[in-house]
């Protein structure tokens, strides 16, 4: 069945955790028809939050995709987790979706977290609008609310509706496109009835204020609306849609609702604003690839992939779940269709893959397709060595879309079977979380042979040793957390290694010269640079290619503690190769030894994770939690007020922030809050360095 992709909206719903967007999911699904009843989060019984955790929690954890029709479109959902703990599920989401609804609360604004996916959103380009919910709670206020997405984020929000009233008084909305007032009435069957009616003579100024102001707004982005706007001429409704929807879908501005999703108001004129403003899949421009080199010194080209159901297929990998007894695979098709049993070629691992079938997800529950066509989402069964951010094509049509950087982990801890019986069984679950979740590592301490596993959080890990005992049935003993730390170098340094050795009785030879150096990597680019300086004419290309490996590997052991190597460039300065004797492993070993020495020469420092703290409290604790933070080498980056409260926003070593709940409690007597978040690495001071490596 074909479909018309000009009525497909594929979208996210992403907020700062306890914004409402699970709530406001449910609320679509309801209202759109596509559930018979509303589940809530506090009762664990939402259709998005079907994980046995996340129902404990009250919390997203997992990304979940759903599907609803409106107004004859077809919006396919995927609500995302709030907890920064888990930002990577919002990162992958993001990056695959062609808008987004960002949700605020209205008393709080701009969080911690949803500054962190606002900017997600901006590096893929992503159409957004905001929904400014719980208008009905204490403290509500749609100005500040609406001020901080525009001061803190530095967007273009363009109010499309203001509420009439706010916390208890909060009664309904103004449409500012229609100039009508909504209000909400008790309705036992579906909670909330609305009533369209005019607007009330006491915000009739103001709305038509809001209402030139609207107008204004989008004549920057429409002649045919500048026109009418300067010559005092009233501005037809479809008009201002189309101009809106223009301005939205090229990232000039972002049309703001309001309502309470709990208190049913306001989510079916945010379904409208959905189908009015977000893009389909054809409104976007083709996405960018290029085509993968298929001779050695060959520059990639790059390849445009429209849209196009008729085209070459290009899909791309964006979420993997580990299941038995085969592995479930989230797919965005880009071009082309993918069939269920059809063979696919993924130019990442150089591997063709099967698609065995295919399937729409709705939550929990799969229905089996035959095919998916460009524009859709869905999920496959059948690859077994593709992973996030692989790309699956045609194979007589190569495509590599970017992939994903997912940022670094900054909290460890060790993990060890209470038998020895489990140890296998160990391994192979810890294999299973880290093929579906990137942001989880595993490391053998290669001194106390302690597995380690790193992540996100101290909430990440947590929920990853839980799936360990309970999902996967494997009993474990863990550590306690402690900080993930990496290291650089300082200088630049180079060093020769001549390998002349026998291996198996047959004479080896290779002579490799490396510089390491620092490196500052550009946003979003891989912490670690390799170049060659060396012809393929002169060394045969799979010996520069062993080099690679082998000074790629040895970074993940570092040469002060162990810990991996970040932000260094090396370069292969010069190598020689004998004609009989040289080999790869000979180049792998020469490789190995040359980067341990220079990489030791080059002065190699200690760094740890700086997060970037959010702390609100009320104007009496101020003075004090300032000075708790500058006792833990925070940084403060700015202190503003919001109604009677402090928010101060600082950077602070995590190692310094163990604890920081128990003790804010006690400093605020339990009314400060706070958020945290990883911001970057930054060098460990030197007699800081001194105690982390027992020197002192």
């Amino acid at each position: 069945m074909s479909i018309d992709l000009r009525r497909v909206r594929n979208i996210g719903i992403a907020a700062h955790i306890d914004a409402g967007k699970t709530t406001t999911t449910e609320r679509i699904l309801y209202y759109s028809g596509r559930t018979h009843r509303m589940g809530e989060v506090d009762e664990g019984t939402t259709v998005t939050d079907f994980d046995q955790e996340e129902q404990q929690r009250g919390i997203t954890i997992y990304s979940a995709a759903v599907s609803c029709t409106w107004r004859e479109h077809t919006i396919n959902i995927i609500d995302t987790p709030g907890h920064v703990d888990f930002t990577a599920e919002v990162e992958r989401c993001l990056r695959v979706l062609d808008g987004a609804v960002v949700v605020f609360d209205a008393k709080e604004g701009v969080e911690a977290q949803s500054e962190t996916v606002w900017h997600q959103a901006d590096r893929y380009r992503v159409p957004r609008i905001c929904f400014i919910n719980k208008m009905d709670k204490v403290g509500a206020d749609f100005g500040a609310a609406f001020r901080s997405i525009r001061e803190e984020l530095g967007a273009n929000p363009v109010a499309v509706q203001i509420p009439i009233g706010s916390e208890s008084f909060f009664e309904g909305l103004i449409d500012l496109v229609s100039m009508v007032a909504v209000y909400y009435l008790p309705d036992a069957q579906q909670g909330r009835r609305f009533e369209e009616r005019p607007i009330p003579l006491e915000l009739e100024e103001v709305a038509r204020r809001a209402r030139r102001t609207l107008e204004e707004q989008a004549a920057d982005h429409s002649d045919e609306v500048l026109e009418l706007f300067l010559a005092d001429q009233p501005v037809p409704e479809a008009l201002l849609r189309a101009a809106l929807r223009k301005a939205t879908i090229a990232n000039l501005i972002q049309p703001v609702f309001c309502g309470s999703a709990l208190a049913y108001m306001g989510v079916r004129r945010l379904l409208d604003g959905v189908v009015d403003y977000l893009p389909s899949p054809i409104d976007l421009p083709p996405i960018i690839g290029r085509r993968p080199a298929t001779r050695a010194g060959q520059e990639p080209e790059e390849v445009r992939v429209p849209c196009d159901p008729e085209g070459p297929l290009t899909a791309y990998a964006f979420k993997v779940v580990a299941d038995k007894p085969m592995d479930l695979y989230f797919i965005r098709v880009y071009s082309g269709t993918l069939k269920s049993g059809s063979r696919v070629y993924n130019p990442v691992r150089d591997r063709k893959e099967n698609i065995s079938r295919l399937f729409r997800v709705f939550a929990k529950r799969r229905e089996q397709i035959e095919s998916a066509v460009a524009g859709e989402i869905a999920a496959v069964l059948g690859p077994r060595d593709t992973l996030t951010g692989d790309t699956l094509c045609d194979p007589r049509h190569p495509v590599l879309l970017e992939g994903i950087e997912f940022p670094e982990t900054v909290i460890s801890m060790s993990v060890e079977p209470e038998s020895s019986a489990d140890r296998d069984r160990l391994v192979e679950a810890l294999r299973q979380l880290a093929r579906e979740n990137p942001t989880f590592q595993i490391r053998i301490n290669p001194e106390t042979g302690q597995t380690l596993i790193s992540g996100m959080g101290e909430l990440h890990l947590e929920v990853l040793v839980n799936r360990l005992r309970r999902d996967m049935h494997v009993p474990v003993r863990v550590g306690r957390p402690r900080v993930s730390y990496r290291e650089t170098v300082s200088a630049a340094a180079e060093h020769e290694e001549e390998f002349k050795r026998p291996i198996a009785g047959k004479a080896q030879y290779a002579r490799v010269r490396l510089r390491v150096e620092p490196f500052d990597p550009p946003a979003g680019h891989p912490h670690f640079c390799f170049l060659s300086a060396v012809s393929s004419e002169n060394v045969p290309r799979p010996f520069i290619d062993a080099v690679k490996a082998a000074v790629t590997e040895a970074s993940t052991g570092g040469v002060l503690a162990g810990y991996p190597m970040i932000n260094i460039k090396v370069t292969l300065v010069d190598a020689r190769a004998h004609e009989v004797e040289s080999s790869e492993a000979a180049f792998e070993a020469a490789a190995r030894m040359a980067f341990d020495r220079a990489a030791e020469a080059a002065r190699p420092v200690l760094m740890e994770p700086i997060m970037k703290v959010r702390i609100v409290v009320p104007e009496a604790c101020f003075g004090t939690v300032s000075g708790d933070l500058a006792r833990r080498r925070a940084v403060v980056t700015d202190s503003g007020q919001r109604g009677d409260r402090r928010v101060i926003d600082a950077t602070v070593p995590l190692k310094e922030m163990f604890g920081y709940a128990t003790d804010l409690r006690s400093l605020t007597g339990g009314r400060g809050t706070w958020t945290m978040e990883p911001s970057h690495y930054a060098v460990v001071p030197p007699q800081i360095e001194d105690i982390i490596l027992g020197l002192k």
